[in-house]
């Protein structure tokens, strides 16, 4: 690595990187902790999370890649990890709370759906 000063423009790019992940990040804790439900707290950190983490790569990628000669591009593989990975456990989590939700008995959670559609009959069968 070298010891010359970045670019005043790419200093400035990389630090509203920084700050702007750093602020989407405060923004899904707050909302983690001021929404009521599960439902609605499991939603802003899983959004907020992987928006946060594109910035904050960003930023890394960028003074990376004019710190050194090839650009740093292997650092998009930990965007790619959450872009992948978040969403799916936003799922897992949003059904798991729902199935508790429905065994509870809690007011307002829609049925199961395997439960509300009838067995085909032999009348329903395709031809």
């Amino acid at each position: 690595m070298s010891s010359t000063a970045l670019p005043l423009w790419a200093e400035i790019a990389i630090a509203a990187l920084l700050l702007c992940g750093a602020i989407i990040a405060l923004l899904g804790s707050i909302g983690l902790l001021r929404l009521p439900s599960f439902f609605e707290r499991v939603h802003a950190p899983a959004m907020i999370s992987t928006l946060g983490c594109w910035c904050m790569v960003g930023a890394a990628v960028l003074y990376f890649s004019l710190r050194s000669e090839p650009p740093a591009l292997h650092i998009l593989l930990i965007a790619l990890f959450m872009a992948i990975t978040v969403p799916i456990t936003t799922i897992f989590l949003m059904r798991a709370g729902l199935f508790r939700a429905r065994q509870a008995r809690h007011k307002g959670v829609p049925p199961s759906l395997s439960r509300i559609l009838p067995a085909p009959t032999r009348q329903d069968a395709p031809k």
